[in-house]
């Protein structure tokens, strides 16, 4: 297993390196849908990310963000669940809140999780029952046991969650998780449906340091599913969870119907 977490940081690794090189420079963007971003250096990160990823294991199969969907990868035993640059937005206007993801998945959860952040010179790396490191030192999520005054990534919050404490955002939701994998926040909560690429390495690398990762409803989360999507993420402290769980039920009741 150590073995094959080094090939996939070196990967991961490489696409970032890659990404770093062309970040604040010139390339194209555009919409492929409104309000959903992606450039160039997207689609060139995913190029190499399958030549390289498909090396260390060709039997598995492939569901990334920049990649169209086949329904092959649902007979596969492994798959690579990866997204290119999670976080395009601060990537395309120049800020570090951008990572390279990839997620190595068996039997419906995450087995390898590697998230390299070049900009922020961050390498975050985690493999099933061996702990997660960011740059090769062990990290331990949050003890917080009281949801009032929490940590959580965030611009603004809602006047109900006046009692929660903000700290800094990235764009990219796997580095917000990994923000409470490394003790930097205690909860991220997002309440809408979303897609597997962008939390499978990062939930990984926050359970093997020890924090609590679910769906928004407490649901615990599977990978490699039909449509590649997930409603929400609860990651947190794990003695906030439950009553995480309890203070978004109605919110969550609400906005799961799309």
């Amino acid at each position: 297993m150590n073995s094959l977490l080094s090939a996939v940081s070196e990967a991961a690794r490489a696409a970032g390196a890659m990404a770093f090189s062309r970040w604040r420079g010139e390339f194209e963007s555009w919409d492929k849908v409104p309000g959903e971003i992606v450039c160039e250096i997207d689609l060139a990160a995913n190029d190499m990310l399958r030549q390289a990823l498909r090396k260390i294991d060709p039997e598995a199969g492939w569901f990334s963000e920049e990649t169209a969907d086949s329904a092959e990868r649902l007979m596969c035993t492994r798959v690579w669940v990866v997204d290119p640059i999670d976080g395009t937005r601060d990537f395309v206007r120049g800020r570090p809140g951008w990572a390279v993801s990839v997620a190595l998945v068996e039997g419906g959860r995450s087995i390898l999780g590697v998230l390299d952040a070049p900009a922020r010179e961050e390498h975050w790396a985690a493999a099933l029952g061996n702990g997660a490191t960011l740059n090769g030192v062990p990290l331990h999520a949050s003890t917080r046991t009281q949801l009032p005054g929490a940590r959580v990534p965030a611009d603004v919050l809602p006047r109900a969650d006046a009692h929660l404490t903000m700290v800094v955002r990235p764009n990219s939701i796997a580095l917000r998780m990994a923000m409470v994998a490394r003790g930097d926040a205690d909860l991220l909560a997002a309440m809408r449906w979303g897609h597997e690429w962008d939390i499978a390495a990062a939930a990984l690398i926050a359970q093997e340091a020890g924090a609590t990762v679910t769906d928004a409803r407490g649901q615990t989360l599977r990978f490699n599913s039909t449509k590649g999507e997930m409603f929400g993420v609860l990651c947190c402290a794990p003695g906030i969870h439950a009553a995480a769980v309890e203070r978004l039920a109605e919110r969550a009741a609400v906005a799961v119907v799309r």
